[in-house]
């Protein structure tokens, strides 16, 4: 690395740093004042809400660190054009191509940070966060559904392995976010959809390995067939624990309750459900544009970095540094929300997942290059 990227890189990711701290901290003031009003239920205190909050940074950081990429570059080139440094740089033999692929070189470092919070620590501390609450304040429980939580299983000759043999529908009244279930119910069919079995269960464990271990449990089976010379007796069984084996796991229990919270969870979970999902031939299109979009966004920095570029051509003639980092939130913004938009738009007409996912990044890109081609030749 020459002396010009040492320059480039240290006034590009201080500036960058700056940004993102102060993107985190008032993201943080606004989530304490949102969790003041829940200060007094249950032992709630005031110490408890910061520690809540302070486990959400992750996901801000990762949620914001395009934005502050944009921002932060954006200063720096204002700040160049001001001193008329990119000028002399330009002068000296410093080429457009040069200037791209020194902010490829500095993005990089927040595109691998990005990844690292998105698929690891946001993930994680969002998962804490929801069981230190729950521990402080049980009635902070989110996964308390009125008619329970339903999905799908496939039952196959041999535990995991082997050809399916039926389906099994699962009803769970509380999924708890330690992998604890609580008021289990579920049903299976054979190939011919008739009832065989019914099972049900005060609570389950995860035991590892794709067995579930009930407690308390009433089993149900039911005739493969019934005819006018003998009826065949329905058999109830009841037994202390049942050790069941299924594809479901406690990440997919999580993931179809969290049908909002898809920003939160990691592409492998998302790719984990939405391959359960097409396995029980149930529409995973949602999340397969979820995972999509995790796989994508941290490359956004990339394309906020060349966005920012056309800010270092621009000189007195269009205004000083405040405007332009202005004009740069904007464009954040305006990228944060297509982002989001596209996501529904492709959902509504089933565009493919990949395509709506990166579309809005291609069009931010194309605009990037426009603008850079303006600047050069005006």
């Amino acid at each position: 690395m020459n002396t010009l990227e040492k320059y480039f890189a240290r006034e590009i990711i201080r500036s960058v740093l700056f940004v993102l701290l102060a993107f985190v901290a008032l993201l943080a003031f606004f989530d304490i004042v949102n969790e003041v009003k829940s200060v007094g239920v249950g032992g709630y205190t005031i110490f408890n809400a910061l520690y809540y909050v302070a486990l959400g940074t992750p996901g801000n950081v990762y949620e914001y660190m395009p934005l502050a990429a944009l921002i932060g570059t954006i200063f720096v080139m204002a700040q160049f054009a001001q001193r008329s440094e990119f000028t002399i740089m330009r002068v000296s033999g410093f080429s457009t191509q040069q200037a791209i692929t020194m902010l490829l070189k500095i993005g990089a470092i927040f595109v691998v940070l990005t990844f690292i919070f998105g698929e690891i620590f946001a993930p994680y501390t969002f998962k804490m966060a929801e069981k230190y609450k729950i521990s402080v304040m049980p009635s902070a429980h989110k996964q308390d559904f009125q008619s329970g939580l339903w999905t799908k299983d496939l039952i196959r000759s041999q535990g995991l392995t082997g050809g399916v043999i039926g389906s099994r529908f699962l009803n769970v009244n509380v999924v708890d976010l330690g992998g604890k279930l609580v008021g289990i119910t579920y049903y299976d069919l054979d190939l011919q959809f008739r009832l065989t079995k019914q099972v049900k269960a005060e609570s389950a464990s995860y035991q590892g390995g794709s067995v579930w271990r009930l407690n308390h449990v009433e089993e149900t089976y039911f005739p493969e067939s019934l005819n006018d010379s003998e009826m065949t007796p329905v058999v109830v069984k009841e037994l202390p624990t049942l050790d069941l084996i299924s594809e479901i796991t406690p990440a997919i229990l999580l993931a179809s309750s969290a049908d909002n919270d898809t920003d939160r969870m990691s592409a492998y979970d998302l790719a984990l459900y939405s391959k359960h999902l097409l396995d029980n031939k149930q529409s995973a299109e949602k999340f397969e544009i979820a995972f999509w979009k995790k796989i994508i966004y941290p490359f956004a920095v990339f394309v906020m970095m060349a966005l920012a570029l056309p800010f270092a051509f621009l000189h007195f003639r269009s205004g000083g540094v405040s405007l332009k980092i202005f004009a740069g939130i904007m464009i954040g913004v305006v990228f944060y929300l297509l982002n989001n938009v596209f996501a529904h738009i492709g959902l509504l007409h089933t565009w493919p997942p990949f395509v709506t996912a990166v579309l809005p990044s291609l069009l931010f890109l194309g605009a990037a290059m426009a603008a850079l081609w303006w600047v050069e030749n005006t």
